[in-house]
């Protein structure tokens, strides 16, 4: 299954506030693909009941007795994708740094959760995909999901990927595609003997290096920086491939 139309995505709200608990399953009932099926008022009851039943998706908050909806997280293996929904901006960072889907400040307008919820549509939908990401490199190509469609891209085509946070944009020699994904995901999306990382933020094609100048690579049109601490192994890739 490619692109998923009907998909329904199982949530649980965890906030130890009923008024607020109230105010997002109202949103939710919005929703036509989102389904709730618990309210759980901290952690602890969270984790009693993820033991025995599947979650998609937690609308999350972060001060709660006991545990915070954070550390809570950041203990699970596998936990479910998350949407964090807090009074405080003081965790956003480490929210994103655990991959949370998106950050939303009470008092939540409907408008800025129903972009929460398509996005966490799009994540989910991805996440169904072999391998995050459906590839095929025995005909050199992958599928983007771009603007609610799979693209097929070619291989060979792509210059480099660039990160920009939870989305990446893949430059090809005839377009500029943008996806919601993260550079890591790429990365074991791609074959490895052809794309290198060279920086936090990209991946490059090796076929596709026309000039290596100090620390930039020339990519076409295109001057990408290799970071100092990976610019021996860089090179090493570079200039040892078959």
């Amino acid at each position: 299954m490619y692109l998923i139309d009907m998909m329904e995505i199982k949530c649980a709200i965890v906030d130890d506030e009923p008024f607020a608990r109230k105010g997002i399953a109202s949103y939710i009932e919005k929703i036509d693909f989102l389904k709730l099926v618990v309210e759980c008022e901290d952690a602890i009851e969270l984790s009693q009941y993820l033991r025995s039943h599947p979650i998609d998706l937690i609308f999350l908050d972060i001060e709660m007795p006991e545990i915070s909806g954070l550390d809570y997280i950041a203990s699970l293996n596998n936990p479910p994708r998350v949407i964090v929904v807090s009074a405080y901006e003081k965790y956003a960072l480490r929210g994103y740094e655990l991959e949370i889907i998106d950050y939303l400040l009470k008092p939540v307008p409907f408008e800025r959760f129903f972009k929460a919820a398509n996005r966490a549509f799009d994540v989910l939908s991805l996440a169904g995909l072999p391998t995050g990401m459906p590839t095929n490199f025995q005909e050199g190509h992958i599928f983007l999901k771009v603007d609610k469609r799979l693209k097929k891209i070619f291989l060979q085509d792509i210059l480099f990927v660039q990160s920009m946070g939870n989305y990446v944009i893949v430059q090809t020699l005839h377009s500029r595609e943008i996806t919601y994904c993260t550079l890591q995901q790429m990365m074991t999306s791609l074959p490895t003997h052809t794309f290198i990382s060279c920086h936090r933020s990209y991946l490059v094609n090796k076929n596709r290096i026309a000039i290596i100048e100090g620390n930039q690579l020339h990519i076409a049109d295109y001057k990408i920086p290799i970071a100092r601490n990976l610019k021996e192994e860089v090179l090493a890739s570079i200039l040892n491939r078959s």
